[in-house]
């Protein structure tokens, strides 16, 4: 394919700075927390944690501390996947998220747990109830889960304990029964059915976790079940204000390193890049991104590239990465297509970069606005072009480092630009 050829531009790194509360001591706080539950857990009693596939800051020491809480209670506890159709929606797949996570048996001192079995409640509700098999025989649930502004809609409960009892909990079949509403189906049934769930009395309470711009713990709060449902819209409402966002609100191309399910639920979080790809949902009114390219896809998605529809152009290397099976597994089970679309697949950097900004309009030599991220969770650390630059040094938040790198060479685009990058912390696990 013959292409123009990308202009030679440098983009030049800046650091944003984001209101970040965080807990120093997370073992010792969580301990302390979980003495509000403490009259709900009985000597000899079986208790099992619903632990899921979110990408959480310290999850596997924050499942080791209830573990040891809970040993010290005279407790049996043990960890179920509570992550719907995640992992290929097998039993093995969902073993290996968590295990990608740090929880393992041999890490949190107790038994995983691992089944697509559920069991069937009955409801009053236009939709069906399930609940993990192992988790409906235990005598106790305490589910942890970050709190957080949901990527397909927004209301009072999004992602977080009341979305992980019904849908985490529920395993593929409740995934499958509750995407098949929709939209709707999240926003309006998830509650209604959590209700049903934590009235059944086998959820003891959650763990609720909230994390700032810098992916660090700001909040940990544990909920007796009684309280989930009050409490969670203002752990969410704090979530929602700790979030990073994106420097400017207009972008003629945004490059992102890596999407992956360890970073989103859908590769990349809609709430940050300013697109949803829901037929029928209105699209967010900013950030306002003419042209996303999506170079690398993460080793802890194992392959579940669900979000590339959300990009417009992505690189072979990432193409190459994709299980088709375990993409499609979790996009029939959401009913959301658009989003797991191939875009334009790219052969080299410079071709990527060429066809996106092509396709973002006419643009002046010299007035790209160009941006460069490590991914929509970490935003601390960003690169923009020149034209972004002149508009962001006035802001408060902002500091230029001095450093810049072209945009695209003859070798592609620098791969080694973060201090941090998900492919390091692979290797490193």
């Amino acid at each position: 394919m013959k292409t123009q050829g990308v202009p030679r531009l440098n983009l030049f790194g800046v650091i944003q700075s984001f209101e970040a509360p965080k807990i120093d001591d997370l073992e010792s706080y969580l301990t302390k927390e979980l003495e509000k539950i403490a009259s709900r857990v009985t000597a000899g009693s079986s208790i099992a944690l619903a632990v899921g596939s979110r990408g959480i800051f310290g999850i596997d020491r924050i499942v080791r501390t209830t573990v040891s809480w809970l040993k010290k209670k005279n407790t049996k506890p043990f960890v179920v996947p509570a992550m719907g159709s995640h992992g290929g929606a097998t039993a093995e797949g969902q073993m290996e998220v968590l295990s990608s996570y740090g929880v393992r048996e041999s890490t949190i001192g107790a038994p995983i747990r691992s089944s697509m079995e559920v069991v069937c409640l009955s409801s009053d509700l236009p939709v069906k109830l399930f609940m993990d098999f192992h988790a409906y025989k235990a005598d106790g649930i305490i589910l942890i889960n970050r709190i957080k502004p949901h990527t397909d809609y927004h209301g009072p409960y999004e992602s977080g304990l009341v979305k992980m009892a019904v849908i985490g909990l529920g395993k593929h079949e409740q995934a499958l029964e509750i995407h098949r509403f929709g939209v709707p189906g999240l926003k309006d049934f998830i509650p209604q059915c959590a209700k049903r769930i934590l009235d059944t009395g086998k959820i003891v309470g959650g763990v609720a976790i909230v994390e700032n711009a810098y992916e660090q713990t700001a909040a940990i709060e544990v909920l007796p079940a009684e309280a989930i449902l009050s409490q969670e819209p203002h752990l969410l409402n704090l979530a929602r204000t700790l979030m990073p966002v994106l420097p400017s609100e207009s972008v003629d191309l945004l490059i992102v390193d890596w999407i992956g399910k360890d970073i989103s639920g859908v590769g990349m979080d809609t709430n940050i890049i300013g697109r949803i790809e829901i037929r029928g949902e209105k699209e967010p009114d900013h950030p306002r991104i003419k042209a996303i390219f999506a170079r690398n896809l993460t080793a802890n998605s194992h392959g579940n590239a669900l979000g590339i529809g959300l990009a417009d152009v992505i690189s072979r290397r990432l193409y190459d990465k994709i299980d088709f099976q375990a993409t499609l597994e979790n996009t029939y089970t959401s009913s959301f297509l658009s989003r797991a679309k191939v875009p334009v697949v790219a052969e080299s950097d410079e071709q990527a970069v060429d066809i996106a900004l092509r396709s973002s309009g006419a643009v002046a030599p010299g007035q790209e606005r160009i941006m460069r991220i490590r991914d929509t969770l970490h935003l601390k650390e960003i690169y923009v072009s020149e034209k972004l630059l002149e508009e962001l040094r006035s802001l408060p938040n902002i500091e230029i480092t001095g450093h810049s790198v072209v945009l695209v060479d003859s070798a592609g685009i620098c791969p080694e630009l973060w201090q941090s990058t998900p492919e390091k912390h692979e290797k490193q696990v």
